[in-house]
């Protein structure tokens, strides 16, 4: 089955049947109905790979996300799908697991297949493998990677936003002991967070003691391990925020563990406000980042690069905000409660 044979059946040209097919907009809409009639009587499905050589064009555009497996990432993936297939793309999808390796790989399989175009939700990239992607004029969207360039959107997150947000909802809840766990600072983004957090500090006049402050691995396993130390400290934190939600699950896995009850006797703050974080006992205080604006900026961006006909020589920069969404696993540090329930009892 080929167009040839359409074209036979709806009677029109083989031209014609092509430029329906890929949706030239100057077809005649009596004609296209006409072969899209036939296209779904025979059941044709044409062929990607011919139609990219002849075009020039794969309509595929590569996304490249860290960790599948991280909840973080599936609506990214989900809501950019979305919009692809509303605008007639298909989806090349890879995850790296922050391997500089499988990065590689995933940046070869997306010039192998002709992609007019790549998001890379990695928040980290090697600068060599942009080069490679930049040599062959293919646009990106990156996250918080790199100086201006052209062929290149930056989605630049304001962390700073969020995080002063909770630090100071935590200092209105008068705690002064905070503890803060990264994610691995090989990450631009995981820096980015704990510099946020150090910068909220300093302007309250907090104390950012070197030893409430630990580098984890944005995994449940890895808040864990990290909410041990710091719960095992002589003076323990009254309150522990986290470079993301899976961190911030892993400690109260450790706090229910240790016997300590979220809120009363320990607050908890996450970043990324995952679907989950909102269904957890109690429900999760956390900072948004939202994976829906995220996917629709980095589509919007690569669809708008794409259409220009003259790159901007600065590439250009969009901006996601972040902010603390309030639940239930802040309250005030258990010492400060009593104190203000024997103050009541008194009055």
């Amino acid at each position: 089955m080929d167009i040839r044979e359409i074209a036979k059946r709806a009677k029109v040209s083989t031209a014609t049947v092509s430029r329906t097919i890929n949706r030239v907009p100057t077809v005649d809409p009596k004609l296209a109905k006409r072969v899209w009639r036939v296209v779904d009587e025979l059941g044709y499905f044409p062929n990607t790979q011919a139609r990219a050589l002849v075009s020039g064009r794969s309509r595929i555009l590569g996304l490249v996300v860290s960790e599948i497996t991280n909840p973080f990432f599936p609506e990214i993936v989900q809501v950019f799908e979305n919009i692809a297939v509303q605008n007639n793309y298909e989806i090349l999808l890879t995850s790296t697991g922050h391997d500089p390796v499988r990065m590689e790989i995933a940046v070869r399989r997306m010039i192998e297949h002709r992609v007019e175009g790549v998001a890379l939700m990695t928040f980290g990239m090697e600068e060599s493998l942009l080069e490679n992607l930049k040599r062959r004029k293919i646009p990106m969207v990156i996250v918080d990677v790199g100086p201006p360039r052209p062929l290149v959107s930056n989605i630049r997150v304001d962390y700073q936003h969020g995080i002063r947000q909770a630090v100071q909802h935590l200092a209105a809840l008068r705690h002064h002991r905070i503890a803060f766990i990264s994610g691995p600072l090989r990450l631009p983004s995981a820096r980015a967070r704990l510099d946020a957090f150090k910068n909220a500090m300093h302007e309250l006049d907090l104390p950012a003691h070197d030893e409430l402050w630990v580098e984890g691995t944005h995994t449940i396993e890895g808040g864990v391990e990290a909410a041990g130390r710091l719960l095992s400290l002589p003076s323990r934190p009254t309150a522990i925020m986290c470079s993301n939600d899976m961190t911030a699950l892993g400690v109260m896995r450790k706090s229910h563990e240790l016997g300590i009850h979220i809120p009363h006797d320990l607050s908890l703050i996450g970043f990324d406000n995952i679907h989950i974080s909102e269904f957890v006992l109690p429900p999760l205080t956390t900072i948004e980042m939202s994976q829906a604006e995220l996917a629709t900026l980095a589509f919007n961006a690569l669809l708008a690069e794409l259409q220009r006909k003259t790159p901007n020589p600065n590439g250009t920069e969009y901006a996601l905000e972040t902010h603390l969404i309030l639940r239930e696993s802040t309250a005030r540090p258990k010492q400060e409660a009593d104190n203000a329930k024997k103050k009541k009892a008194a009055r």
